[in-house]
This record gives structure tokens, sequence and C-alpha cells, in this order.
């Protein structure tokens, strides 16, 4: 007698569900420093991904800027990490809103976002 292997059905995506994917991996990478760039200029026709690239690309220009606040003697030493660690948890709820599927602006520099036109 041959033993019979039960299989469990393979799920399998469809292709609006694998495009939705991509797009919160691109919202994801929005939001990744300088990886911003790359969703933002492939991505133009996108508005879920357009949204996150502006705000990822604020973050970025907020994180330059605070490279240079960190080369002033005590002061950027001071609000330097402070501004880091700030930026990073607005990274990170970002990248939550991005997973959620959701055009949430960030706290404190998302309504920049909204006036950067490309």
């Amino acid at each position: 007698m041959e033993d019979e292997i039960q299989k469990e059905p393979i799920e399998q995506k469809s292709e609006g569900s694998t495009k939705t994917d991509d797009n919160k991996l691109f919202g994801i990478l929005s939001y990744i420093s300088v990886l911003c760039l790359i969703p933002l200029l492939t991505k133009k026709d996108n508005t879920f991904v357009f949204f996150h690239a502006k705000q990822g690309l604020v973050l970025f220009i907020a994180e330059v800027i605070t490279s240079f606040v960190m080369m002033i003697p005590v002061l950027g030493w001071v609000l330097g990490p402070i501004i880091w660690i700030f930026l990073f948890v607005l990274s990170i709820i970002g990248i939550i809103n991005a997973l959620g599927g959701k055009t949430k602006e960030i706290p404190v520099l998302g309504k920049y976002a909204s006036e950067i036109k490309i």
C-alpha cells in the first residue's frame, strides 16, 4: 500500500496582495535615511509610497542638519544625541504607519512633507 501524504494547500498571493506588499516595503524603505531616495525616484506614480517617501526625505534632511549641529562644541554634543533619538522615534512611527497601510503624517515634521513639490 502506498502511503498518501496530505499536503497543505499552498497559499497563493493575488497580484493585488503582492503590489500591496511591495508598496509597504517601499514605504518602510522611505524612512531609512538616504534610502528614501529610492522610492522617491522610482514610485512617483504611487500616492501611498510617494507620501511616505516625501516624509522620509524630510527626516533625511533633518538628519543632515542634525549632523551639522553636532559639530558645534558643547551645545551640539548635548543636543545632537537627543535630536537623533527623536528622529529615530519618528522613523519608527513612520514605519509603523507604512506597515499598517496608513497615510498618516509623522508628528512635528510631517507637515513639511506636504509642502514638498517634486
